[in-house]
């Protein structure tokens, strides 16, 4: 039954994927369409974020009051809805009150199923969970390409991608009972409670000791940290996937639909990634799959920013995929075992909705400041940068302060 459960999840997190990497591939076409600003994307993409970080802070109450079957039921109904509408907008207006529950379809069951994987299930199950997230994220841009070539149109994509939300939709209507029956399951067996639990091994190796009822989860040593880690790596994450083809059309000529194709390339990276990432977390720990993502996605970073040929830059691609491809499974996994299984919940809502703020703030920087510099959508690769490195001090930083709390614990 267990099993089986995983598998639902897994499908749901496609239905999470499958409209992420819609809007930045099909917005060259939009644009002129609509009549649009090229900084409206980023603005678009707040508002799908900023109803997602609303809803991630409301998870635990809502999932608890309702249950993650039918949290996750809804969630997906209001996405393939948001979706059928926007394959009919006329304006950038009906695009942006769209933009609501798309965002709000999204975060309660983001962080609700998160919690579940890293409560109960081991970290290579988190890493194949997000890569299911990203087998939805790389189908999106193949879906709108192939819509684009054969039917010049952006809003075909969109509907061919509403009606996928809508058969995910009837196959979590059918499986509800299955839910509820394995979520009584799951409250037989909850864990026991004590006045100073020893919770897991961390990434980092230490073990580390948090007493419940005392500690608020934002007083805990490392969770400010851990949540800057979170937004920065949604910066680079969504800049890349927003901004991407934009950047390949306007700076490096790149064909629409060729654009659309090398971003399909970049997800495809975090989904290969994440594949591969599930096997080698039974040998090696997350703090160094970690590291290694971070080192990748830099050197991807780098290779976007350097004056090299065409291929160079599709190379650029694909290594930040496959850079941020262990970063936010093996950063989730971690929480329960750094924080302790009874602040998870709480401390994965506010790692949701930071990163979602990422999401919400830091690309459409890159907009505002695209319409406002003379490099233009050239300041691209600059910003995803300057993200990749942020990213990985702050991670550091949180190395460092679990080692030091480890050797204090002795």
């Amino acid at each position: 039954m267990a099993t089986f459960f995983l598998i639902i999840i897994y499908l749901a997190f496609i239905s999470l994927g499958l409209p992420d990497s819609l809007l930045g591939v099909a917005w060259p076409l939009i644009r002129p369409e609509l009549g649009a600003p090229l900084a409206a994307a980023g603005y678009l993409s707040m508002t799908v974020a900023g109803g997602t970080i609303v809803s991630s802070l409301a998870s635990g109450s809502v999932i608890h009051r309702f249950g993650t079957g039918k949290v996750t039921l809804v969630s997906c109904m209001l996405t393939a809805c948001a979706l059928l509408g926007f394959s009919f907008s006329s304006s950038v207006l009906w695009l942006a009150l769209l933009a609501v529950p798309l965002g709000l379809g999204a975060g309660a069951v983001d962080a609700g199923l998160n919690n579940y994987v890293a409560s109960h299930y081991k970290a290579h199950h988190m890493s194949w969970l997000h890569c299911f997230w990203g087998i939805g994220a790389t189908l999106g841009p193949i879906i709108m390409s192939r819509n684009i070539l054969s039917e010049h149109s952006w809003r075909s994509g969109y509907l061919a991608v509403a009606w996928i939300q809508f058969a995910l939709v009837a196959l979590l209507f059918l499986t509800l009972p299955l839910w509820k029956r394995t979520g009584h399951e799951a409250a037989a067996s909850p864990v026991p409670a004590a006045a100073e639990q020893p919770v897991q091994e961390a990434g980092d190796g230490s073990r580390h000791f948090i007493k419940s009822g005392v500690v608020k989860p934002l007083q805990i040593k490392g969770v400010k940290l851990t949540l800057l880690t979170f937004l920065l790596y949604c910066g680079v994450e969504t800049t890349m996937g927003l901004w991407g083809s934009s950047f390949l059309v306007n700076v490096k000529g790149v064909d629409v639909a060729v654009a659309a194709q090398w971003v399909s390339l970049y997800f495809s990276g975090i989904t290969a990634g994440r594949l591969i990432t599930g096997f080698v977390t039974l040998k090696v720990k997350s703090r160094i799959l970690i590291r290694a993502g971070q080192l990748t996605a830099l050197t991807g970073a780098v290779l976007l920013l350097l004056p090299l040929p065409l291929y160079c830059s599709l190379a650029g691609f694909i290594l930040v995929g496959l850079g941020c491809a262990p970063i936010f499974p093996c950063l989730l996994h971690e929480t329960p075992a750094r924080f302790g299984k009874e602040h998870s919940q709480r401390i994965m809502g506010y790692q949701m909705a930071m990163a979602y703020t990422g999401t919400t703030l830091l690309p459409p920087l890159l907009g505002l400041m695209a319409t406002r510099t003379p490099l233009g959508m050239g300041i691209f690769p600059y910003l995803v940068t300057l993200y990749a490195v942020a990213m990985m001090f702050s991670s550091e930083k949180i190395n460092s302060l679990l080692k030091t709390r480890f050797a204090g614990d002795k």
